[in-house]
């Protein structure tokens, strides 16, 4: 018995417990005008979280692994061919919930963004110069979320019951103060620390 639980373990590969979900999503790195901008999107009105700022990605598909998912998801999103993208690394990825979102930072090889013709997905592309989100990082907002007496949770089998500190329902979440643009969330999350990982790095 002690023989076959060593053996288990030794072989398991560990995850994040509770994911069900797996995402990949790609930052774009555009040149231009001398310099690096990152080009998002905003979703189309008729899919799932519409007219919010994101990343080109999406789920990770059976026998794909996230590299290639963010490829595939971007490829198809702004119509590009896989030449178009040069991968140059994998930055933190968020674990939240029962997701997880693997994110990876990439140039794409084109002449001008702006002619670029996305899917049926995306309502439009705008770029943000990375010394610009680098300069002016965002603001952190709290976010409380308040627990309910009235559900079907058991309570009375915890100390404190209802006044039990969930502090993991605090939530914090991070807003740029753009003139234009509505950056938040996650995408403002992964952003804000791509360009921590930069500033780091060129202190250092």
């Amino acid at each position: 018995m002690h023989r076959n639980i060593q053996q288990i373990i030794q072989h398991y590969q560990p995850k994040p417990m509770g994911v069900s979900k797996a995402y990949a999503v790609l930052i774009p790195l555009i040149w231009e005008d001398n310099q690096y901008k990152v080009l998002y999107e905003v979703r189309a009105q008729h899919i799932s979280q519409p007219g919010e700022v994101a990343f080109p990605g999406g789920r990770i598909e059976d026998g794909e692994s996230s590299q290639e998912a963010a490829i595939r998801e971007t490829c198809e999103e702004l119509n590009l061919l896989p030449e178009n993208i040069q991968i140059l690394g994998e930055i933190d990825y968020i674990a939240s919930n029962n997701r997880i979102i693997y994110s990876y930072v990439a140039q794409l090889t084109i002449n001008n963004w702006r002619d670029l013709s996305p899917n049926e997905e995306v309502e439009r592309l705008f770029a943000i110069p990375l010394d610009t989100l680098i300069a002016y990082p965002p603001t952190y907002h709290r976010l409380n979320v308040q627990v309910k007496p009235d559900t079907q949770f058991p309570f009375d089998r915890i100390p404190n019951q209802i006044n039990y500190n969930f502090s993991s329902l605090t939530r914090q979440i991070p807003f740029y103060d753009l003139d234009e643009e509505n950056l938040w969330g996650f995408t403002a999350q992964l952003t804000h620390r791509f360009t921590e990982i930069i500033k780091e790095n060129k202190q250092s």
